[in-house]
């Protein structure tokens, strides 16, 4: 019994003294801003957290690789004010973000960051427990549109190579939008569906492109006869979202082998 009840101490002991992972609730709105020309706008961070949050704004340009990787530089296109604030628990305040640059013929892209500072004081610690804090980091997209703004998704270079089928995305307007779901459907010589799969999408920047590639299933791509993609996106046709596909067929199936 003694031995049990030594046990249990030690158990409740390691669990006293185990770190503990917490994580800092704001939020900011609107999720993304649409600024024509110089024009500026009002976001609202809001803490909702039980403890007080100090913040960091900064503002940079973005694009995006093929791959979907977003590269961000420095820039003095996009002003706002306050760039440092501390917000007490369920406090709010507004951030006033604006361009500086004029719109031009191809819309301007830029994502402006909150990122949460450590405290200015650490908090009174119990000498059982520790606790891991963990900043948080939000970027909110920021576009600057042209006067007239056109969007064109389009879908080609569909091709099976080494097991793997790929394809670009790409947008020949001159403003943004953003992929809702890509649908991936192999079927086989009698139409039967053979292989399918749904990637997620994000934003496609004017002029941008994004890769694609998706792996088909060993055991059964050699029954592939055509592969069809279908791209969900954004843009309102009739009030509908807008889909644009390709297919291509492979008369005696495509290219399985993996290297």
């Amino acid at each position: 019994m003694r031995r049990l009840i030594a046990l249990i101490l030690g158990t409740l002991g390691l669990v006293l003294q185990a770190e503990s992972a917490s994580a800092s609730a704001f939020r900011v709105t609107p999720i993304q801003v649409v600024l024509s020309g110089k024009s500026s706008t009002l976001l609202t961070l809001m803490n909702e957290s039980d403890q007080s949050l100090r913040f960091q704004i900064s503002a940079f340009a973005w694009t995006q690789s093929p791959a979907g990787e977003i590269k961000l530089a420095p820039t003095e296109d996009i002003l706002f004010f306050p760039s440092l604030l501390t917000l007490k628990p369920g406090e709010e305040r507004k951030v006033r973000a604006g361009a500086n640059v004029a719109a031009g013929e191809t819309e301007k892209t830029y994502r402006i960051f909150f990122e949460e500072l450590p405290p200015a004081e650490k908090p009174a610690s119990d000498k059982r427990t520790s606790e891991v804090r963990i900043l948080t980091k939000m970027g909110v997209p920021i576009f600057v549109q042209p006067p007239k703004t056109t969007a064109e998704a389009r879908v080609a270079d569909l091709k099976s190579e080494n097991g793997r089928v790929s394809f670009q995305v790409s947008n020949r307007g001159n403003t943004h939008y953003s992929v809702r779901t890509i649908h991936v459907t192999a079927t086989g010589a009698g139409g039967e569906k053979v292989f399918s799969r749904d990637l997620d999408g994000w934003y496609i920047l004017s002029a941008g492109v994004r890769d694609y590639a998706v792996d088909l299933p060993s055991e059964s791509c050699s029954s592939i006869r055509s592969i069809k993609v279908e791209v969900v996106t954004d843009i309102s046709t009739d009030a509908k979202a807008s889909t644009v596909s390709t297919e291509q067929t492979f008369p005696t199936g495509p290219s399985c082998r993996k290297k």
